[in-house]
């Protein structure tokens, strides 16, 4: 399939990075089955982070940032699928920047990426360090919060984002999906714009388009990915 197509594009999930050490969301050991004060839906939506900052700030640092993760057999994989000239996009709902950090050039982060924070009054950009390098609630030198460009709950998608991503899914010829549930809207909603020819999924488990595939391949996907040669 890879062979006969000429425009691929990869939209992945949560399980794409997992074989680097980061945590998923919905599994039995993922965050969404561990224990805080808070269930962590609640802490990553946009009304916690305004009335409960600090606490907001406790958990991103302690569980979404993950500077120690490199990119794996499938980030790599699909860096150099791009530079033979398969890749066209990358679709990801990571936001660990490791599909850039991993030389793939064209990646659209839909849920955006910790490695960007802005500040909520004078819009003025920061790196990841102003996020790591501070406690509690971060501040711009206008006294602002600082802000990850992350997408929260309750917030909406980037149009700009969405809007290259759906171009990408329905301009390719073969769409691979990885790593995701298929369950977090609207981006697992983005598939319904595939118009190409192959259809294929490599996920750990099931999934409700198991049956509108062309191949599903029931594995991990770096180690899937990693046995294509190009």
């Amino acid at each position: 399939m890879i062979n006969d197509s000429k425009s691929i594009v990869f939209f992945g999930g949560a399980g794409v990075s997992t074989e680097s050490g980061i945590p998923d969301f919905r599994s039995v050991d993922g965050l969404y089955n561990q224990k805080y004060d808070y269930p962590p839906e609640q802490i990553l939506s946009h009304t916690f982070f305004v009335q409960n900052t600090k606490e907001f700030y406790d958990f991103y640092r302690d569980k979404m940032i993950c500077l120690d993760a490199k990119p794996n057999k499938a980030h790599l994989k699909l860096a150099e699928l791009e530079k033979a000239g398969k890749l066209t996009a990358v679709v990801t709902q990571n936001i660990d920047g490791l599909h850039s950090l991993a030389g793939n050039k064209k990646v659209y982060e839909l849920h955006g990426s910790v490695h960007r924070n802005y500040c909520t009054k004078c819009g003025k950009f920061f790196g990841i360090e102003a996020i790591t390098n501070s406690t509690g609630v971060p501040t711009c030198e206008c006294g602002g919060v600082i802000k990850p460009d992350v997408v929260l709950y309750e917030e909406g998608l980037d149009n700009d984002t969405i809007q290259g991503a759906v171009k990408a899914i329905a301009g390719c010829d073969m769409l691979i999906i990885a790593g995701t549930s298929m369950t977090v809207y609207p981006a697992a909603g983005l598939v319904r714009y595939f118009r190409g020819k192959y259809l294929v999924e490599i996920n750990r488990d099931p999934t409700a388009i198991d049956d509108r595939c062309d191949l599903v391949i029931h594995g991990k996907v770096g180690e899937t990915l990693d046995k294509i040669e190009v």
